[in-house]
């Protein structure tokens, strides 16, 4: 990732994280809409997930200008989606749900530039986790 793509990332987040709770509901429901069965690696009650899953983000987002400081959360958090039952080819279906959600919140701030650092974003640590999950890089976006 560039300098530039993690100030776009960061920029962006900034303008989703004041409405965090519709956007885990997005992103959930767009999950489950596009696969049906990852549902039931879920909690009937998701009001902690959403929480979780924003506060992730945040992490994240934050760590990109340093990313060797997030990679040992992120490791653990593929671990931990390993014994969930999170499979390689659930990353890309994230990462689609995810880009989906933030052009939802965004509207006219949701420009090419901004989901081509998204993209970047996500497939970078995609990547990374699937790696230190599967002990093999696959692409994911």
């Amino acid at each position: 990732m560039t300098a530039d793509q993690v100030k776009l990332v960061q920029e962006s987040f900034a303008k989703v994280a004041p409405i965090s709770e519709t956007a885990a509901v997005l992103f959930y429901d767009r999950l489950f809409e596009i696969a049906p069965s990852v549902r039931a690696m879920f909690p009937t009650d998701m009001t902690e997930r959403h929480k979780k899953l924003m506060a992730m983000l945040a992490t994240v987002v934050s760590g990109l200008g340093n990313l060797k400081s997030i990679l040992p959360a992120a490791s653990a958090l593929a671990t931990r989606h390993v014994s969930y039952g999170t499979k390689p080819e659930h990353y890309p279906v994230a990462g689609a749900a995810l880009l989906w959600t933030l052009e939802k919140g965004l509207g006219d701030a949701w420009t090419s530039e901004v989901a081509g650092a998204w993209s970047a974003a996500y497939g970078t640590l995609s990547g990374f986790m699937i790696s230190e999950a599967y002990g093999r890089p696959q692409a994911a976006e």
